[in-house]
């Protein structure tokens, strides 16, 4: 499977974003998904997660609340809605698909898209 993430931009403090990935080559439906981000010189880290179906979500404790993961299995597409955007936010944000539903782990996810850049400006 394919991802292309999208979505990224330079914002500011208190600012909105939605990030999407789009997959292609396979369905999404049989994937638990994921997102993550890297910031430079840092390990990339858990941020989102969500279960094949949609109904279980996992959040980074500093996101919860302001940042909302969703999927629509039909358009093969998962989003990362971004609300009260800090600057500590500012990272490459990555989509991953899993086997696994809901992991935290970067090595559960079997495939990654490209990664967009987040900016927020204080």
């Amino acid at each position: 499977v394919q991802l292309q993430a999208s979505g990224g931009g330079l914002v500011q403090t208190g600012d909105s974003l939605r990030l999407s990935c789009a997959a292609s080559g396979r369905s999404l439906s049989i994937y638990g998904m994921g997102w993550f981000r890297q910031a430079p010189g840092k390990e990339r880290e858990f941020v989102a997660a969500i279960s094949w179906s949609g109904d279980s979500t996992n959040y980074k404790d500093a996101v919860k609340g302001r940042f909302t993961i969703s999927r629509d299995n039909a358009k093969n597409t998962v989003y990362l809605q971004m609300n009260s955007l800090k600057p500590e936010d500012t990272a490459v944000y990555y989509c991953g698909a899993s086997k696994y539903s809901g992991s935290y782990s970067v090595s559960s996810y079997d495939y990654w898209g490209q990664g967009t850049q987040v900016t927020v400006s204080s």
